[in-house]
């Protein structure tokens, strides 16, 4: 068995970790648990750090759980909240939580002596009564205990519900059902989760003398002072339908040299000796991105699909690289529109089609791409104007191409200047 906590350490990835934890991890086989949060129906790249320390944990012969909130997403966690969240009700809640775990499912193996396993806290909290709960669980924790907690405290000023309130002993009593029932000696989670970790170790500890342990991730900080996992169009998601491959291919494209050196060890499962010589040779030619092409191939894909992976590279090379017509058609209409967003658009009726290219590119199209017939025709005769990737070889041709998606045309002015045409 590999040693966990230093897997994690070398990966930048331990914030802070109960005494004894790494000594009771080397004795054998262990079982760790993580909370995933069911307030969407998607996890997102946030969610990345948590799902990549349950699959190092399970890498390393441990056995990795993974707790979906079916309770506790009905209460809300104070935790780096500065306001009361929405409460969901229980149907929105169960479909957020199929989704969630067929996510999951393409990151952990469920086979084996170390597989991996879903439980959902609505599971034990269902039948529990209020009454109970307070006499089995709320008299092992003092209100001074629970006072004390940063999530707490930082909100006493602006306001914060018993609900929220009582949410360290609804996660406690979680760790402790784990504890007793499922064998879990150990919750993982993000810094700002600490408080809610080990008032669920002091639970184990009050009510039946037993031990558990506890260690948190660092929470993930960009170099530019922006929120990491998030872009203009809000979170990067885990479903396409949310986030296209091809923008969640973008996102790790676009990460800085400073970022992408911390994002590689924590989400790449190669292994220190790899990643270090990537790194390495990264910094020899950083604006060959070999670290950032290295990354966004591997998450695309274990996202994702080859497939996918694939097609992600093919539109970013229709921007920023040498590709073909074919390239271009094989497109589908979302992840066309998503790689030229933002570049200048206009409309013709299909019957337009039949003029000659120099008047299509200028008039019929507004005077958007070329402001004359005289300045079209003068680049056309330079070879400098495409449509759909191919070049236009003669300013009378007529406008014959087959449209993308059966409405658009793409053309082209010199190398960066794209212009897409619906044709309606």
């Amino acid at each position: 068995m590999k040693d966990f906590v230093e897997e994690l350490k070398w990966r930048g990835m331990v914030h802070d970790i109960m005494p004894g934890t790494q000594e009771e991890l080397n004795k054998g086989m262990t079982v760790a648990y993580i909370g995933f949060d069911p307030t969407a129906d998607s996890l997102h790249i946030g969610n990345m750090v948590q799902i990549m320390t349950l699959v190092h944990f399970q890498k390393c012969g441990h056995k990795p759980m993974a707790l979906v909130g079916g309770a506790t997403g009905m209460v809300g966690d104070p935790s780096g909240k500065s306001s009361e969240r929405n409460l969901l009700d229980e149907e929105i809640l169960n479909h957020n939580l199929e989704c969630v775990q067929k996510q999951l499912e393409r990151f952990l193996s469920f086979e084996g002596e170390n597989s991996a396993e879903v439980v959902n806290n609505y599971d034990w909290f269902k039948e529990f009564g209020f009454l109970e709960f307070i006499r089995d669980v709320g008299k092992h924790i003092t209100v001074n205990y629970m006072m004390s907690k940063d999530s707490v405290k930082s909100r006493l000023e602006t306001g914060l519900s018993f609900t929220e309130f009582s949410y360290q002993l609804v996660q406690g009593y979680d760790f402790y059902y784990l504890w007793k029932h499922k064998k879990a000696k150990l919750q993982l989670g993000g810094s700002d989760q600490w408080g809610n970790i080990v008032t669920g170790t002091e639970l184990i500890r009050r009510k039946e003398q037993g031990e558990a342990y506890a260690m948190t991730t660092p929470l993930i900080t960009k170099a530019d002072g922006s929120k990491f996992g998030k872009s203009e169009g809000g979170n990067i998601w885990l479903d396409p339908e949310k986030t296209s491959p091809y923008k969640f291919y973008q996102y790790w494209i676009n990460s800085s040299d400073e970022d992408v050196e911390k994002y590689i060890k924590i989400f790449s499962l190669n292994g220190r000796q790899e990643i270090e010589s990537l790194i390495t040779e990264h910094q020899e030619a950083p604006h060959q991105r070999l670290l950032q092409r290295t990354l966004a191939e591997e998450l695309t894909e274990r996202v994702h699909s080859k497939k996918d992976l694939d097609i992600a590279i093919k539109a970013s090379s229709i921007l920023f690289g040498k590709s073909t017509t074919a390239d271009l058609e094989s497109l589908d209409e979302n992840t066309l529109l998503q790689v030229f967003e933002g570049v200048p658009q206009t409309e013709v009726n299909k019957n337009e089609l039949g003029n000659d290219v120099t008047t299509f590119l200028s008039e019929t199209t507004k005077n958007i791409i070329f402001k004359s017939k005289g300045e079209a025709r003068k680049m056309i005769q330079g070879g400098g104007v495409s449509i759909n990737k191919t070049k236009v070889e003669v300013p009378d041709q007529q406008v014959d191409y087959k449209l993308l998606q059966d409405k658009y045309l793409l053309a082209q002015k010199g190398k960066k200047n794209y212009y897409l045409i619906k044709v309606n």
